[in-house]
């Protein structure tokens, strides 16, 4: 089964800009959602995280606010992670 990775992240946001890249470093397939130009989707992260600050990662049902390679890292190994 692959693996469901969201990032909800702005186009001006470093840390975003950082966390796509680490992803993208990583193999990882991602789905991207602007959320400073979709409603919708900021308030999708902000039900899923409870937060307003961006980047929120969603791995699998996993949810990581903020670039923290620690935690991205973690919430991969418990997902089955095929690339």
């Amino acid at each position: 089964m692959a693996l469901k990775v969201k990032v909800y992240s702005t186009p001006t946001c470093p840390y975003c800009r950082r966390a796509k890249d680490y992803l993208q470093e990583q193999g990882v397939v991602f789905e991207e959602f602007d959320v400073a130009a979709d409603r919708e989707k900021a308030r999708e992260m902000v039900d899923k995280s409870g937060q307003m600050g961006v980047p929120v990662i969603d791995i699998d049902g996993d949810i990581i606010v903020g670039f923290d390679k620690q935690q991205i890292d973690a919430a991969l190994s418990r997902s089955e992670v095929v690339r």
